[in-house]
């Protein structure tokens, strides 16, 4: 996942701090390995300098806050409005989006997963392998056989995921946990 637009759809639920960014993304991505407290502060300052967040003040303890900005909302928006297809949409980066807006807004999700499918079927007919018989496959039949594999997998998915998410609601609010530590603001 693009730790910035997973940042940037979590702060579409309001203000946050580093390290409450950090759980955040932990646990609306569970899938996937955690991300370094380091690279969250550096893609914060990051979006900063990009204009897409802000200073939101502060919290008791002296944690700065960040807000999107008008253009960070539309960044936003636009990621939890638009799956990520770039040629072969890559797995982790799939289930990010759609776990992460899962979790913000179930519907947009939904819509998400049932245009990767789409993207994922019509990939699946363009792709099918043809049966060799009598020869040792080659490289470039075992790629369109693993490409089939993820593609059926993704498919297999993606329907359970549309299934689950038009069944339940499944938004989360920014968690009121508050982790113990997190960046001080330099004196």
């Amino acid at each position: 996942m693009s730790v910035r637009d997973g940042l940037l759809a979590i702060l579409t639920l309001g203000p946050a701090y580093g390290l409450q960014l950090h759980s955040e993304l932990a646990s609306r991505a569970p899938h996937r390995k955690p991300v370094n407290v380091g690279q969250i502060y550096g893609t914060l300052e990051r979006l900063a300098k990009q204009d897409l967040i802000e200073p939101a003040g502060t919290t008791e303890d002296a944690l700065p806050l960040y807000r999107l900005t008008a253009a960070g909302r539309d960044e936003a928006a636009g990621w939890l409005s638009e799956p990520v297809l770039e040629g072969l949409p890559e797995w982790t980066e799939m289930l990010d989006q759609v776990l992460v807006t899962s979790s913000i807004d179930a519907a947009a999700a939904k819509r998400l997963a049932e245009h990767f499918r789409r993207w994922w079927e019509a990939d699946l007919a363009r792709t099918r392998t043809p049966v060799i018989t009598g020869s040792f496959p080659t490289d470039a039949h075992l790629a369109l056989v693993a490409r089939e594999a993820q593609a059926v997998a993704a498919i297999a998915w993606l329907g359970s995921a549309i299934a689950a998410l038009s069944d339940n609601d499944s938004f989360r609010a920014l968690s009121v946990v508050r982790p113990k530590r997190g960046r001080r603001p330099r004196s």
